[in-house]
């Protein structure tokens, strides 16, 4: 897919968005200069839309957040970085990305989709999901949330672990900000079981200090959420870090908002976050 047809993706959304009251800002740069460790130079993602009619990104080396604003009405003065799966291998777009922040902001959040780098490039994602929350941050928003679906689950609870530990040099103002998200969304989280007979994925510092976690997933999604969910359920527990899990016994995987148990998840997520109040 080239940049005309990209653009034409975006003006499509931003459309519907108009009539739902709500607007889309410009796409903004992750890192206005030079991206840390960088493994190629910037560039537009290159993207696709298979048969499924999922919006694809196959790589991104210029990572960017686009931002879905709610209505001056239902403005709750939060916001949420959407991070989209895809394996670390590409982003389910928008069926993980642009369709979730429509939903968010109509909760009144501020969204931003944030296209971190891919393929193959989990150090440079968490590079790019740090500096993301505190873009965002710098934008006024005291309380920063972030969802992930599956490999952007996985992003996401890597963020929320990871807080304390910096991934790269300071670039200037905004990096004295905190990454720390407020709390975090893992919808069929992949990749947290990554331990020694299943354990949890050493690099996942979890203590009291964790921010609170809603997990979502299904039993029947054997390779992913499954045992992912459990996972990090058990080590939030144990940590004495609030956390909040529902399990289904069938769903399986990458339904995202569209189909069967993600009809279901969207409700409940909307509940806890009130309870966070």
């Amino acid at each position: 897919m080239n940049l005309q047809r990209i653009l034409l993706t975006a003006a499509t959304f931003c459309a519907a968005s108009l009539a739902q009251g709500q607007y889309i800002r410009p796409v903004t740069d992750v890192w206005p200069a030079a991206v840390p460790d960088a493994t190629a130079p910037k560039a537009s993602p290159v993207t696709q839309t298979g048969k499924d009619k999922v919006l694809r990104f196959d790589q991104v080396t210029n990572p960017t957040l686009e931002a879905f604003l709610p209505p001056a009405d239902k403005k709750n003065g939060k916001a949420v970085i959407v991070c989209p799966g895809g394996a670390y291998n590409i982003l389910a777009y928008d069926k993980e990305g642009q369709e979730i922040a429509q939903w968010l902001s109509g909760q009144g959040y501020a969204a931003y989709v944030l296209a971190y780098r891919v393929p193959r490039n989990r150090p440079g994602a968490l590079q790019d999901a740090q500096r993301a929350i505190r873009f965002v941050r710098a934008q006024g928003y005291p309380t920063v949330g972030i969802i992930g679906f599956s490999a952007g689950a996985s992003l996401s609870c890597r963020a929320a672990t990871r807080w304390a530990q910096p991934s790269y040099e300071p670039q200037d103002a905004t990096d004295r900000l905190s990454c720390r998200p407020d709390f975090g969304i893992l919808i069929y989280p992949a990749y947290l079981d990554e331990g020694p007979e299943g354990t949890l994925t050493p690099e996942l510092t979890v203590s009291a200090e964790t921010p609170p976690l809603f997990v979502f997933g299904t039993e029947d999604d054997v390779r992913y959420s499954g045992p992912s969910c459990l996972t990090i359920t058990d080590a939030m527990r144990r940590a004495g870090a609030p956390v909040e899990l529902h399990y289904l016994p069938r769903g399986g995987h990458g339904y995202g908002m569209r189909t069967g148990v993600g009809l279901v998840w969207p409700k409940l997520a909307e509940e806890w976050l009130k309870s966070l109040e």
